[in-house]
């Protein structure tokens, strides 16, 4: 199958976008720096600013990418400041062109926010435990589940024919995800309490807007799974290195819903779990014909022997986070 982004132009899309918008477009299209999806910014005739995302094929299925439509617009309905797709001609939020999904967003500009003090954490946690609120309505089937077992269990799978440089490696690989799941997976509360999650709340996906306070955005990895995960990214380190700033935004959260602070102790087993679905994530992407120039050396023992050390640093830090907060 060719890769159809590279034949995605403006001259090719612009028309298309014009007839599912029901407006008329400038020629102008700038492209966003994002490996992948396809993302440009658009504007009307009438100097509206859009940005239309185009979905990278093979990734999610049309009903993963409607279960995070829909979650935006529930948010958006209930007050939440997110930026919900626009509904198209066809009544969907989700087209096609030349076989390539796409959503069509307002731009909203904003700063990025540093989140270096408890205040700003605060506030952070009460805008997260809102969120939540719609998030705890129901769950999303076609996203992913964040929990452990499963989850080591299709990176395993995924990396399977992966370019290891000999058996010896893959085994030792699984080895090493065995032990993580062993210490991971006890810690876990059950699948019944997970909630829709942002899933990649770090810093830059929480704007400030002079004026309007707080907005999340880029909603790309949103997944079910415990509150935690939209938690601890945002803190400055460890959570048992930062007390004042997990109190802080656990304080925010909890004015809205009940975050227990020991909960933290799940956030190095999620830094793990982050880690592991990295390398099945890049993984994935290795026929792209750009992959050897963004990940060079991928594969080779070198690449394999750093990316195990760092995985075995791991173990004991999710040990002592752990203990630490149980």
């Amino acid at each position: 199958m060719p890769f159809v982004f590279e034949h995605l132009t403006p001259e090719r899309f612009l028309p298309a976008l014009e007839g599912v918008l029901c407006c008329e477009l400038k020629g102008f299209a700038a492209a966003f720096h994002s490996y992948i999806n396809r993302v440009y910014e658009i504007q009307t005739a009438g100097g509206e600013s859009l940005v239309v995302k185009f979905y990278r094929p093979g990734r999610w299925s049309a009903e993963a990418l409607l279960d995070e439509h829909d979650y935006l617009w529930e948010c958006s309905d209930s007050g939440i400041p997110v930026v919900p797709p626009y509904e198209l001609a066809d009544g969907s939020t989700l087209g096609e062109f030349e076989g390539i999904r796409f959503a069509v967003f307002p731009k909203k500009r904003g700063r990025d926010n540093a989140f270096d003090t408890p205040e700003e954490l605060e506030q952070a946690g009460r805008l997260i435990g809102r969120l939540h609120c719609v998030g705890a309505r129901r769950n999303a089937p076609d996203r992913l589940i964040l929990e452990p077992e499963q989850m080591i269990g299709n990176i395993i799978e995924r990396l399977a024919d992966a370019a290891f440089p000999g058996r010896r490696y893959f085994e030792e690989f699984i080895d090493l995800c065995n032990e993580i799941a062993d210490i991971a997976c006890p810690e876990f509360p059950s699948s019944g309490t997970f909630l829709r999650l942002h899933g990649d709340l770090h810093r830059a996906n929480i704007l400030n807007r002079p004026g309007d306070g707080l907005i999340l955005i880029d909603f790309d990895d949103m997944l079910n799974g415990p509150a935690v995960q939209d938690l601890w990214l945002l803190l400055p380190d460890v959570p048992s290195r930062c007390p004042e700033e997990a109190e802080a935004i656990a304080r925010g959260y909890n004015l809205f819903r009940e975050f227990r602070e020991s909960d933290f102790a799940l956030a190095e087993c999620l830094r793990t779990l982050r880690m592991l679905y990295f390398l099945s994530w890049v993984a994935m992407q290795r026929n792209d014909p750009h992959f050897a120039e963004t990940f060079p050396g991928w594969g080779s023992e070198n690449y394999w022997r750093n990316e195990f050390a760092d995985l075995r640093r791991q173990i004991p830090r999710m040990k002592e986070e752990i203990r630490f907060w149980r």
